[in-house]
């Protein structure tokens, strides 16, 4: 193992000797998603459950604002009919 000589950060008591190299490496590439979130915002949410609990409410709050967008568009072409039909979200925006 690569040994790093003045370190500041690495303390002499530190002892790697039986450390697992990769140990949490699978579980980080299965979706760990780390947000780092600023001090004043950190005041509100003690803990991840708050986090999530505004975060959802949100997203209900943002589905409610959301509204579904279909369009049809027909083409004939040297006796061939068309229909293309799209969808898309768009938000509701209020003044």
């Amino acid at each position: 193992m690569k040994v790093m000589k003045n370190d500041p950060d690495m303390l002499k008591e530190y002892d790697f000797s039986k450390g697992i190299r990769g140990k949490y490496a699978k579980r980080y590439t299965e979706g760990t998603n780390l947000v780092l979130i600023d001090p004043d915002v950190a005041e509100f949410f003690p803990d991840h459950e708050s986090i999530n609990e505004a975060l959802r409410s949100l997203i209900n709050i943002i589905k409610k604002k959301t509204k579904k967008i279909c369009r049809t568009d027909r083409w004939t072409l040297t006796g061939v009919s068309l229909v293309l039909n799209t969808c898309r979200s768009s938000a509701i925006r209020h003044p």
